[in-house]
């Protein structure tokens, strides 16, 4: 610091700082409740449903029992990845819309 310069305490810089740490705590408070808050993507006409949280976690992948019989494999890896990426989209979306609020509060 230069040479008789005192910052002021509170200033701008404070107020700033309190601001940031205010909005990082709500940001971390919105991601843990996206952790709790799914969505869900069939495919096949429900045969194939995959189930992920909004933190982009894939918490369950159900396959009608049926679809082993009749699938060849390539099929059930397609619709297992169409709806792997289709409750990705969804998940992302889910998170876009919850901390997008939020991410506005980071611009001066």
């Amino acid at each position: 610091m230069a040479k008789g310069f005192s910052r002021p305490a509170g200033g701008a810089g404070g107020g700033r700082m309190q601001q940031f740490q205010r909005l990082q705590q709500q940001l971390a408070e919105a991601q843990a409740k996206l952790a709790d808050e799914l969505v869900t993507a069939t495919v096949g006409g429900g045969a194939v449903k995959v189930t992920m949280a909004g933190n982009q976690k894939c918490t369950s992948v159900e396959i009608a029992a049926d679809l082993f019989e009749q699938a060849d494999p390539e099929m059930l890896q397609d619709l297992i990845l169409s709806a792997v990426n289709m409750a990705l989209d969804q998940s992302r979306d889910l998170a876009s819309e919850r901390l997008g609020p939020l991410a506005g509060g980071l611009t001066t």
